[in-house]
């Protein structure tokens, strides 16, 4: 995007009292820019939902399809998506959805790789939110049975390695599934026990 695009849509922003900007300083959303941005989010996860629940898609094919239908539909019919789905609090990837007043649920969760890197070899977490950016990690984690509420074991921290290995629980005796740290960041988890691995202590030589 050209820099002139980018300072446009700033000015644009700006007269629309949505953001504010002193020139070379930072851009911050006003009050009335953030509930629109609430509002987008809202439409943006309800149309996810609604293209996977009602209409087939997986979750790794939605974010691209929301973002061009959420500046096109009516609230109206974002209304109606929301009672065909049941109200739903969240959207397929684990994030919540803003009500219709504008008030979010966020909840407390930390990156896979942060826990993997504190927590000791052997502790269970559950999957809670997973990012919708990288289509091909959640083609990946699908075809690893991995999805939102799968249970997580930590598996041995390999040394010098920039790597988490985990196992699907209860599925303990599985292959395990090693991811780089950048794909850890993007899957948000909460750590729900330490276990003992049936293998025995682990070391490393």
């Amino acid at each position: 995007m050209k820099l002139s695009t980018v300072s446009g849509a700033i000015t644009r922003l700006v007269a629309a009292k949505l953001v504010e900007h002193t020139p070379y300083g930072t851009i911050t959303l006003t009050p009335e820019g953030e509930q629109y941005a609430l509002i987008m989010v809202r439409r943006h996860r309800l149309l996810e939902t609604f293209l996977v629940k009602s209409l087939g898609y997986t979750w790794d094919e939605v974010h691209t399809e929301a973002d061009s239908l959420e500046h096109a539909v009516s609230d109206t019919m974002i209304d109606r998506i929301e009672a065909s789905l049941g109200h739903p609090t969240h959207d397929p990837h684990g994030d919540p959805i803003p009500t219709k007043d504008g008030t979010i649920e966020e909840e407390a969760t930390q990156s896979l790789a942060e826990v993997a890197a504190n927590a000791p070899s052997g502790t269970v977490v559950t999957v809670e939110r997973i990012s919708d950016e990288d289509p091909e990690l959640l083609r990946y984690l699908a075809s690893e049975h991995v999805g939102i509420g799968t249970r997580l074991r930590i598996g041995q921290k390999a040394p010098y390695s920039n790597s988490v290995s985990v196992t699907v629980v209860p599925n303990g005796d599985a292959s395990g599934i090693t991811l780089g740290n950048a794909a850890a960041e993007y899957i948000r988890v909460v750590a729900t026990e330490a276990v003992t691995d049936p293998r025995g202590p682990e070391t490393v030589d």
